[in-house]
């Protein structure tokens, strides 16, 4: 049977702590002297288990000595059956940990937002997604998936020009007007992606 360890621990220099990040900084000694060839591997794992045990030890006192905060909370989805809850309160973090990533830098406006502030032009609101469609008698979305800019998509009858004018008008009157819808989309679809990355290329080389 193991030994029982106990839940005092001395050290003859103090650790310090920092219970906002749940760590304890030892600056005492390993008793073995871990470079020292000599000392085999179960010796030394010994070791640093024993320290461990102990740091772990004394910030478990620590945060036991915290204030205690009683919350209830519903375990169902019901809310029939409660809870009571002890929260540890931490206070806060006194160590500043090091960014896993660099600060991002700030993104470049793009050539219509120049414009728009030298305007003086204030962007619209995102609102008025959505169209009301007589058909369906529902709210559908303006663009996107089934939005409104496709409903030529599910007409089986659709109008046809009478190609007068150009002689591109006249070639694309042979044409299903419900591919040349598509293809506009497309059209524009590449038309703003090629924009997109103009803006990019533009953002790097400031």
């Amino acid at each position: 049977m193991s030994e029982i360890k106990t839940v005092t621990v001395e050290k003859p220099v103090p650790v310090t702590y920092d219970l906002g990040n749940l760590a304890v900084f030892d600056t005492n000694p390993v008793e073995v002297d871990l470079n020292d060839l000599n000392v085999d591997g179960q010796a030394r794992e010994e070791a640093l288990q024993a320290v461990s045990r102990d740091n772990a030890q004394l910030l478990i006192n620590q945060l036991l000595s915290q204030p205690i905060k009683n919350t209830t909370d519903s375990n169902s989805s019901s809310g029939n059956q409660n809870s009571t809850m002890s929260l540890i309160m931490l206070p806060q973090p006194s160590t500043r940990l090091p960014r896993e990533k660099p600060i991002p830098k700030p993104k470049a406006m793009t050539k219509w937002q120049e414009f728009a502030l030298k305007k003086g032009i204030k962007s619209k609101a995102r609102d008025g997604k959505l169209v009301y469609d007589e058909a369906t008698g529902k709210w559908v979305p303006k663009w996107g998936f089934n939005g409104k800019n496709k409903e030529l998509d599910q007409q089986w009858c659709v109008e046809v020009d009478d190609g007068k004018g150009s002689k591109k008008n006249q070639e694309d009157v042979m044409l299903d007007p419900r591919a040349l819808d598509r293809a506009s989309r497309k059209k524009l679809v590449k038309k703003n992606q090629k924009q997109h990355e103009r803006n990019l290329k533009r953002g790097v080389s400031k």
